[in-house]
């Protein structure tokens, strides 16, 4: 299922709490975006106990239960994780991805808060999740009569959100650094082969790795922990990211000129980083038209074009891709800036030799 309107994590209780308390909801989102332990923090914020039931270990008797005989006739005993005396969140995960047969089983429960006798105690709440088969990820199709039991809230991922909840859970500062500066690195699409790539639990899992290993993590080892969790592509730049931390070799000195960009061959990696972080800083900075542009954003597009000339000078195709357009073929820096370069460029090269 897709949608075009979407809700960040922030604004996800809000949505839950005036719509959840009268009608199940089902949260639709990519792998490893958090929506598990969003749906867990919200139940412990009205005080409810979170019973989760993962959709892909269910058989249907899980459900409905098993026959009993009471007063000799026989009923289906609901298990004990479901039926409870006092309300609760139940938490119905991965649904999408159950059998048919399970997926039935749940209609009553969702719909009528029942399972044969027994009844939903007042206050309790019900919550499907399940992530999007565009995502390559497992998940069945939804009956109709399923769907239509639901309110369905399309969760998307937020850098913002999730850098907001890193600095007060204890995720390593490497990692909320790197991604305080690549925000776009957070989340990244859903391979088609098995391979790892970027959500923010695929993050969460390397802030914990480092965690333990110490920060006298030695490259090798760095290297196994990011490439297990995140992208590849992240992943080195992660890596080059790093030994810009321990060696105090960042974008700031080479902008001021009190470093020169990395022209060793081992330190490649470290050369296209930096690289990105320019480019990064020349989008985020340099406005769309040149009359808006303040004295440190003339500054730095004047500076700019002198480190794109040594840029150049170290590796031409890492200096294209810093003034390269979009997979769509859009300019991603300011025209203006863009002809600036164009013009000034063979004058620096000749004022250089």
């Amino acid at each position: 299922m897709r949608s075009t309107v979407t809700v960040t994590p922030a604004q996800l209780p809000e949505v839950l709490l005036h719509v959840a308390v009268v009608r199940p909801v089902f949260l639709w989102g990519a792998p490893g975006i958090g929506k598990s332990s969003l749906v867990r923090r919200f139940a412990a914020e009205l005080g409810l106990e979170c019973v989760t039931l993962l959709g892909t270990q269910l058989a249907p008797e899980d459900l409905i239960g098993v026959p009993e005989l009471v007063g000799g006739r026989s009923r289906f005993a609901p298990p004990e994780t479901i039926a409870r005396h006092d309300p609760y969140c139940l938490f119905l995960d991965e649904l999408n991805a159950s059998s048919p047969e399970v997926q039935k089983a749940f209609y009553s429960l969702i719909l009528d808060r029942r399972i044969g006798s027994y009844e939903l105690p007042k206050g309790s709440i019900v919550i499907g999740a399940g992530n999007r088969a565009v995502d390559n990820a497992l998940a069945r199709p939804m009956a109709s009569a399923l769907v239509n039991r639901m309110v369905h809230v399309h969760l998307t991922a937020s850098a913002k959100d999730w850098l907001q909840w890193a600095r007060e859970n204890d995720i390593h500062p490497w990692v909320l650094e790197y991604l305080t500066q690549r925000p776009d690195h957070l989340w990244s699409a859903a391979p088609k082969v098995e391979e790892t790539f970027s959500t923010p639990r695929g993050w969460h899992m390397l802030s914990d790795a480092l965690h333990s290993f110490g920060d006298d993590v030695s490259d090798e080892i760095l290297g196994v922990l990011a490439f297990g969790t995140v992208t590849a592509n992240h992943a080195s730049m992660f890596k080059a990211f790093v030994k810009t931390v321990r060696h105090a070799y960042g974008l700031e000195a080479v902008l001021r000129g009190d470093a020169r960009w990395p022209s060793a061959p081992q330190d490649r990696d470290l050369l296209y980083f930096l690289a990105e972080a320019f480019r990064a800083r020349l989008v985020k900075e340099l406005p769309h038209d040149k009359t808006h542009a303040s004295a440190a954003g003339k500054q730095l597009a004047h500076r700019g074009k002198a480190l794109l000339l040594e840029l150049a000078e170290l590796s031409l195709e890492i200096a294209q891709m810093v003034i390269a357009a979009d997979d769509d073929g859009n300019a991603v820096l300011p025209t203006w800036f863009l002809v600036e370069v164009t013009r000034d460029l063979p004058r620096l090269v000749a004022a250089r030799a």
